[in-house]
């Protein structure tokens, strides 16, 4: 009885002191938050329609302003996407920006955030800066459209403070993918991948009982049974790989961030995008020529030409998955190890 009392006594003092508490700790953490709490301070809100009149038109407001600050930028950018084939794959990645940051809906939500003025000096020397760029006659038309990511992050940082940067970062920083290269970046980037090709494919065209294939440049010359094949081939621009490279590291960066995995396996998968995409348009080029000379030159132009690009991106995710699943199944967790080798004893 005395142990029955005193415990009864400690419950009453404990129900007393809980409100207090509290209180005091919705006073340590008062500041901005995107959802409510209830009164036992759990989240009320998991979806994006509860964030209220007040938020929506606070972000509609700011993505008005950020459209007609940057209209110029996002013209010329969506006119490349639709006129340049290497580029279309730019209408995506603001969609997968936007996935990402739905990924992580409940951590936003029930943020407290604070403003951080730190994010308004950011903001201030972006937009001085884009100013600056674009009316020099030496400016870089490149940094344009980075200044203006570069401001979408510095208006989450006054606004949201570290704690919305730290799930928003990335889905910002993804939109680089959308930018286009500089015209002369882009060819010094592609000349050395076509080289590779047609000499690879070359080589491997010369397996042939018959056939001799010599490369000039990315040029390759086909003689097969005696007879010059003309035209030549040429390992176009258009044939170099890198519209499948930027296409598939903006998809490699994708899925090393979704999955749940350890950091190095990350970083492997996402270095592996790059040999893959040249391995790709290697066996992409080689295919060709050997269409070239065996079926018939018409089957290497137009829309059997498109269609074999296409064939690319599966073999290209197929080779990723193995190397990932590889990852998987060889390579064990130290904690799952541990827990497989526990054995539980029972008492005799």
């Amino acid at each position: 009885m005395p142990n029955n009392i005193a415990s009864s006594i400690a419950n009453r003092h404990h129900v007393t002191e809980n409100p207090k508490m509290k209180i005091q700790a919705q006073g340590a953490n008062a500041g901005n938050s995107f959802c409510n709490k209830s009164q036992n301070g759990s989240s009320t809100r998991t979806s994006w329609r509860e964030l209220g009149v007040h938020n929506c038109v606070r972000m509609l407001i700011i993505a008005g302003l950020f459209c007609y600050l940057f209209h110029n930028e996002i013209d010329r950018i969506v006119h490349r996407w639709l006129t340049d084939s290497s580029w279309s794959h730019g209408f995506l990645i603001p969609l997968f920006s936007l996935y990402f940051i739905n990924q992580h809906k409940k951590e936003i939500l029930s943020l407290q955030t604070r403003p951080n003025y730190l994010g308004l000096f950011f903001l201030i020397c972006w937009i001085v800066f884009y100013a600056l760029n674009g009316a020099s006659p030496s400016g870089y038309a490149y940094l344009q459209p980075i200044s203006m990511i570069a401001v979408l992050g510095a208006v989450v940082l006054f606004l949201g403070g570290w704690r919305l940067v730290k799930y928003t970062w990335l889905p910002i920083a993804f939109l680089v993918f959308a930018v286009p290269l500089p015209r002369r970046y882009y060819v010094a980037f592609t000349m050395p991948m076509r080289h590779l090709a047609a000499r690879v494919a070359a080589v491997l065209l010369n397996l042939i009982s018959g056939l001799e294939a010599t490369v000039s440049g990315v040029i390759i010359d086909v003689i097969y049974k005696g007879q010059h094949m003309e035209p030549a081939l040429n390992v176009a621009e258009a044939c170099s790989g890198m519209r499948l490279l930027m296409a598939f590291l903006a998809l490699g960066v994708a899925m090393a961030y979704l999955h749940y995995r350890p950091m190095w396996q990350r970083i492997i998968l996402l270095a592996s995008t790059i040999p893959i995409a040249v391995f790709c348009n290697i066996v992409r080029v080689t295919v060709t020529g050997f269409i070239y000379v065996l079926i018939h030159p018409k089957y290497t132009q137009g829309i059997y030409h498109d269609i074999l690009g296409l064939a690319m991106l599966p073999l290209a995710f197929a080779l990723y998955g193995f190397l990932a699943w590889f990852m998987t199944s060889l390579f064990v967790e130290e904690s799952e190890a541990v827990a497989e080798d526990i054995v539980v004893r029972r008492k005799q």
